[in-house]
């Protein structure tokens, strides 16, 4: 199993960015699909999941309204909709899969690289 993010950069305050992470093989409709963040100097959180099979979805206080996460089957790409991005978002994000509904990483097996996100004030 492998995980690819991209799509990070460079955006001003109250900007957009759409993040993908494609996975590799099959993805089972059990499997639950997460978006961390780390800050310079601080432990990687979790930012939003989805299960594969149906479209539920949890996120973070921090993030709700702003931020949606959807994924396309026929892809097998997950995707993270950043809106009215703040300083406070900027962060290395990374998208992760396992089989538990959790928000704590260690729940999660398998683990993308990362892709940047910077939000300039």
């Amino acid at each position: 199993v492998q995980l690819q993010a991209s799509g990070g950069g460079v955006v001003q305050a109250g900007g957009s960015l759409r993040l993908s992470c494609a996975a590799s093989g099959r993805i089972y409709s059990s499997a639950v699909m997460s978006w961390f963040r780390q800050a310079p100097g601080k432990e990687r959180e979790f930012v939003a999941l989805i299960r594969w099979g149906d479209p539920r979805t949890y996120y973070t206080d921090s993030v709700k309204g702003r931020f949606t996460i959807s994924r396309s089957t026929a892809e097998n790409t997950m995707y993270l909709q950043m809106n009215d991005l703040t300083p406070e978002d900027t962060a290395v994000y990374y998208c992760a899969r396992g089989t538990q509904w959790s928000t704590q990483r260690n729940e999660y097996a398998y683990w993308g690289r990362g892709t940047q996100v910077t939000v300039s004030s």
